[in-house]
């Protein structure tokens, strides 16, 4: 989907690419404590073997054929150039089935030469429950074929308590070439989770750990969730140099039968590391290369609902944070995104809304105590806070905004907004504040004083310098005499809260703006 972006006066073509996230469910880690059977897998194996330590088998799919409630698949060191489909499932009573790698033996999963059967994964899981995926190195899944779809880790159907922990996934890619105009077709991911099922949802989703990278993703996500998948958590993963979006939790697109259970919802994206996702040098953004689009978010949420994202870093990204709907009539709704930092991605800090007016809306969501510093590095004009089509009733409260060399902190074109409140941030550019700027229903502002005038926004909020430790080194916490201390707005979303350290909310008599308390 292609858009035209108008800011302060320049003209941006580019793909909308949101990130969306949701509230935080009972999610069980795998228990490997339960693991009473314990089996083996070498290269020097043999399947007729007994699948001892001394006598292992030789494939993962044996393996997997084999393996009973409450085993564990201990696979020695080496490299397999095998597919695994797991198809047998752990239980609550007995425990997962466990597979990983032996002590710290490295495990290479090799897709070199194997091939991508429709959309496929090197390790595939469908309609299972409580299995374990621990500690391998996953690469080399490729195509060349317009429409079929590598994938590292692929869960799919319905099932639940699966664990997704400390696998390293790379070379994943659709290397299809787009034809003449139609430039979709060329699909990948790193990890994806499709709720293909309904009213029978995939459940209890932990991914941990994990670190993704070097994907060549096409139109597609390095880490997705979509369709009718509840109860979630992303956490702690390393995502980075990737084509296309980070981590998209996704809804509306048909992934599941019924469109009542088509949404990716009560989840937790915390802890996650993000950087280096763009669209630029993607040929299906265009087939020239760079193609500026510049429109892969690190962290999207495309009509998903319910759900936390938190402590989060985000960084040299074509976007930082995006909680949007790409389909007309279709919503996002109630994500809190607090306590991320988000920094010199290209585009914006953190988006919300639709890219266009045939596009969807974001409603009751939250975006509070989160550090946006000099992002729009393309000089686009877009901002730190982008506020798209159709917003409702959302609430954009204790963030630090700093400004890129645009000076531009929030833009807004669209007069399709409601009931949104904005208050108690810290603004700074280093030009000052009669030099900044805000756009807020498409009507320009510039100094702060005739921006809350004019916009009725931010009564409570302040122009100051935030007096961070150290920039240059990333550290964006804050000197002792910061304005930002004990300036911000208490509220249900954020006391009792952790921020970007772990530190508990509220430390002193108020909290404090930004991601740091």
């Amino acid at each position: 989907m292609r858009i035209v972006l108008k800011f302060w006066g320049f003209m941006l073509v580019g793909v909308s690419i949101a990130v969306l996230g949701i509230v935080a469910g009972n999610v069980r880690p795998s228990a490997e404590s339960a693991v009473s059977t314990q089996y083996y897998v070498a290269t020097s194996g043999n399947d007729s073997n007994p699948g001892t330590k001394n006598a292992p088998w030789k494939t993962l799919q044996h393996a997997a054929n084999k393996a009973v409630p409450g085993s564990k698949v201990n696979v020695r060191g080496g490299i397999y150039n095998q597919k695994l489909k797991i198809t047998r499932s752990g239980s609550a009573s007995q425990g997962p089935i466990v597979f990983s790698n032996y002590g710290k033996e490295k495990v290479i999963i090799d897709g070199t030469g194997l091939s991508v059967d429709g959309i496929e994964g090197l390790i595939e899981m469908q309609d299972v429950n409580y299995i374990t995926v621990h500690g391998f190195e996953i690469r080399n899944y490729s195509t060349t074929s317009r429409n079929s779809v590598p994938v590292g880790i692929y869960v799919h159907g319905s099932g639940g308590f699966i664990h997704l922990s400390n696998n390293k996934i790379h070379r994943i890619q659709n290397t299809a070439k787009p034809v003449g105009s139609d430039l979709i077709g060329r699909d990948a991911h790193g990890i994806a989770v499709y709720g293909t099922e309904a009213p029978a949802s995939v459940h209890d989703i932990t991914i941990n750990g994990n670190e993704l990278y070097n994907l060549v993703l096409g139109t597609s996500e390095t880490l997705v969730l979509n369709g009718n998948v509840d109860t979630f958590a992303v956490t702690d993963n390393l995502i980075h140099d990737n084509d296309n979006i980070g981590i998209d939790i996704i809804g509306f697109e048909g992934i599941a039968p019924n469109t009542a259970y088509d949404q990716a919802r009560n989840g937790l994206v915390k802890g996650n590391r993000v950087y280096n996702i763009s669209s630029n040098q993607n040929p299906s953004y265009g087939k020239k290369v760079p193609n500026n689009s510049n429109s892969a978010g690190g962290i999207y949420v495309d009509g998903g609902k319910d759900t936390i994202i938190e402590q989060n870093y985000s960084y040299n990204n074509d976007i930082g944070i995006e909680i949007a709907s790409e389909h007309a009539d279709r919503a996002t709704s109630n994500i809190t995104v607090r306590s991320n930092l988000i920094y010199n991605n290209r585009q914006t800090g953190i988006a919300m809304g639709g890219y266009d007016n045939q596009r969807g809306s974001t409603v009751n969501c939250k975006v509070v105590n989160n550090t946006v510093y000099k992002n729009d590095t393309l000089g686009g004009g877009s901002g730190q806070i982008f506020v798209q089509y159709d917003t409702k009733n959302n609430i954009i409260k204790n963030n630090i905004l700093v400004a890129s060399l645009t000076n531009v902190l929030i833009y807004n074109e669209y007069l399709k907004n409601a009931g949104n409140v904005v208050d108690y941030n810290l603004y700074f550019t280093s030009d000052g504040s009669a030099d900044a700027y805000w756009t807020w229903k498409n009507k320009n502002y510039t100094s702060f004083s005739a921006y809350k005038t004019g916009s009725g926004n931010d009564a409570h909020s302040l122009f100051n310098d935030p007096k961070f430790v150290n920039v240059d080194r990333a550290d964006f916490h804050l000197q002792p005499l910061s304005p930002a201390i004990q300036a911000g707005s208490m509220g249900s979303a954020i006391n009792g809260t952790q921020d970007m350290d772990g530190q508990i909310r509220v430390q002193g008599n108020s909290v404090n703006i930004g991601a740091y308390e």
